[in-house]
């Protein structure tokens, strides 16, 4: 039996997020990046021409209007003709940290709407290589800043135990500075801290720090990060062991990040401190520190083995006044009453007058 459309559709989108890691392989390393699959297999590297010899992915910095003309060699290690679509896509950040590209079905608006392969296919004889030129035209209107994406080559293959199609992709990273104003900025949100502490109210306990790193302006950053717990004042202060660094963020994407913090005293009032320094990294591969971002949000760290005892206490000493009370009440009541039966005597069983 058939797999209905919806089934067939989420199986495809599944298989092709599966194999979106090769790209990534483009993009960072040294030489060409290899798809391989039993017969199947091909390679694809950057054109050596006045941008550079053996690149391992596209750098351009162009101002809005402006357009660039570059390349990609494919190669075919297979032993029989290739056919293979060549498209361009935006980049983004996955969960993992890594970069990847929108499949086809969806809408680029960046680099992958900018990026026109000269062919949309190309077909690749055994052993041979070709060169897939193309173009980037940035509109005048497009914002200044970074954006991310890639060329990619795709080869579609029938699953014919599944009833459904495999896409293949193999591509390259494009990172594209648009001319402007440039304006570097990460903000630290949504902080927060929590206390669990042990049973015993003079050990120490650990906390857990939680934040977003948002990448609120133009351009891709990294970052350095730093975390603190303190008790008021900044006293007791508990500093976190080194955090890894986040991955590059595009303009606009977030990034939520947990700390433990060990050895924090339960100071009842804990003040949490994130500080992220923005990196940023030009085309050349230098990197720039920026200014601080600093954030403080607090907790509470309460003993809760010592809150329970001094309860306990407290309600010792109220329950005690309480009796002490009750007790001066009732001989109060008594002697009054001996004063009454003496004073009955003394008047030979009359009952004194009041006025």
């Amino acid at each position: 039996m058939r797999p209905s459309v919806t089934r067939w559709k989420t199986l495809l989108r599944t298989t092709v997020l599966s194999l979106l890691a090769v790209v990534a392989a483009a993009g960072v390393g040294g030489g060409p990046a290899l798809a391989a699959d039993g017969s199947v297999a091909w390679t694809v590297r950057t054109a050596s021409n006045s941008y550079g010899e053996a690149r391992s992915s596209y750098s351009y910095n162009v101002n809005p209007g402006g357009t660039v003309e570059d390349a990609m060699v494919v190669a075919n290690r297979g032993p029989a003709p290739l056919t293979l679509a060549v498209y361009a896509a935006d980049g983004f950040t996955t969960d993992a940290g890594q970069l990847d590209l929108l499949t086809r079905d969806k809408k680029s608006v960046a680099v992958g709407a900018w990026v026109k392969p000269s062919a949309g296919s190309v077909v690749i004889q055994p052993g041979r290589t070709a060169q897939v030129p193309f173009t980037v035209t940035v509109p005048a209107n497009a914002t200044p800043g970074d954006h991310v994406g890639g060329i990619l080559t795709t080869l579609t293959q029938a699953d014919q135990a599944e009833g459904i199609n495999v896409d293949r992709r193999l591509g390259i990273r494009i990172t594209l500075r648009v001319g402007g104003e440039l304006k570097p900025n990460l903000a630290v949100e949504n902080l927060h801290v929590t206390y669990d502490g042990p049973a015993n109210p003079l050990a120490k306990g650990d906390a857990t720090v939680s934040y977003t790193i948002h990448n609120t302006g133009n351009a891709a950053l990294s970052g350095k990060q730093s975390v603190s717990v303190s008790g008021p004042f900044g006293i007791l202060r508990a500093r976190a062991a080194d955090i890894a660094a986040p991955p590059q963020l595009l303009p606009g994407e977030s990034w939520d990040v947990t700390v433990p913090v060990r050895d924090v005293t339960p100071a009842v009032r804990l003040a949490a401190t994130a500080t992220v320094t923005p990196l940023l990294t030009d085309a050349s591969g230098s990197t720039t520190a920026l200014k601080a971002v600093e954030v403080t949000a607090y907790g509470w760290a309460l003993p809760w083995m010592f809150l329970l005892v001094l309860v306990l206490l407290i309600a010792a000493v109220v329950g005690a006044y309480q009796y002490r009370r009750r007790a001066r009440t009732r001989r109060k009541a008594g002697e009054d009453a001996r004063v009454r039966d003496a004073v009955a005597q003394a008047l030979g069983g009359r009952e004194p007058k009041t006025s």
